[in-house]
């Protein structure tokens, strides 16, 4: 049964109420449902897998053919992604506007370029990095078609909790393709956006609540309410923050300027955290939590591959040396 709420939301609101960016910039077909707003943060965690590793920097056919395949692959999620869900796009307000619920491409011409990308990805990332790389990007599509979208989604409000494993992927990819193995810097990482994605979803999932419960996809705001989603966005703030400390241990080398520069991040992330959960039911906040969110991943993967550079190796030897000596001077008093 549809919610008053939700019955005034599918009357009043429109796509581009809802997704603002629409009215400013309109993709091709083809381009939209491989979700191409997406595929950016995906690359920016599969560099920051990258810099974690001895394997760093790579040559540059092996960066081009890893963020290529992976590019394609996540195109390819997107647009089965879009193939499988067509029928509930349909009904929802955000997304009645997109090229298969409103005829713009056919299911089979979808499905031929699904296939298409995944086989040039494929190619791509066994050919010019290795099996390895090859085989986690095609567990990442999978992860994100067949776990979240087709098992988890309509089936349980932690689907995001469970199904982000597929998000958390291209950090793996990255740490294959740099070294042909996974070390526990890569599998850290893993974690950092496994823990940060309910953050990132939930806040989202506030904002668009109306939209989900009209047709009855059990996000945890619907099922649940904003008030107790804030709380749950705050347990895995906290997590996020405490984990994202860890890259000081993580990084082979750099890790005391991470360290400095994460704390305005974590900052920030924990501000927008507390501000939404002192009203729940704002969906400004939860559209600024949102917003944040991914200007924090990003942000955590450029601090990573700044931590990578010589004037952070040096920065670490000196400040190692000053707190070696402020150290002995205390003792000494």
């Amino acid at each position: 049964m549809v919610s008053s709420s939700a019955e005034s939301f599918q009357a009043g609101v429109t796509r581009e109420d809802i997704v603002p960016s629409r009215k400013k910039i309109k993709l091709p077909p083809w381009l939209e449902v491989a979700k191409p707003r997406l595929i950016p943060l995906l690359l920016a965690t599969t560099l920051g897998g990258m810099a974690l590793s001895e394997g760093w920097p790579l040559s540059f056919p092996r960066l081009l053919f890893t963020l290529l395949g992976g590019s394609l692959a996540a195109a390819a999620a997107g647009a089965l992604n879009c193939l499988w869900e067509q029928d509930l796009d349909k009904r929802m307000k955000r997304t009645s506007g997109r090229a298969l619920p409103s005829g713009q491409l056919s299911s089979k011409a979808v499905f031929a370029g699904a296939v298409f990308c995944t086989l040039a990805a494929s190619f791509l990332l066994v050919w010019g990095v290795n099996c390895l790389a090859a085989g986690l990007s095609l567990l990442g599509l999978c992860s994100y078609v067949l776990l979240y979208t087709a098992f988890l989604k309509p089936r349980t409000s932690q689907n995001i909790v469970i199904g982000g494993v597929a998000g958390a992927i291209p950090p793996l990819v990255g740490a294959a393709a740099a070294t042909g193995h996974i070390g526990l810097s890569g599998w850290w990482l893993f974690s950092l956006v496994m823990i940060w994605t309910p953050v990132h979803f939930w806040a989202l999932a506030i904002f668009l609540k109306d939209d989900y419960a009209s047709v009855g996809i059990p996000m945890l705001p619907v099922v649940k309410g904003p008030t107790l989603t804030a709380k749950a966005i705050s347990h895995y703030g906290l997590g996020t923050v405490a984990l994202s400390a860890f890259g000081i241990l993580a990084l082979p080398e750099g890790g005391l300027l991470y360290g400095i520069l994460v704390l305005p991040f974590n900052a920030r992330l924990l501000q927008m955290i507390a501000r939404l959960q002192s009203d729940p039911n704002d969906n400004q906040r939860a559209k600024g939590l949102f917003r944040w969110s991914i200007l924090y991943m990003f942000g955590i993967c450029l601090l990573l591959i700044i931590s990578r550079l010589s004037i952070a190796v040096q920065f670490d030897e000196q400040l190692a040396i000053l707190i070696k000596e402020a150290s002995s001077a205390f003792i000494n008093v």
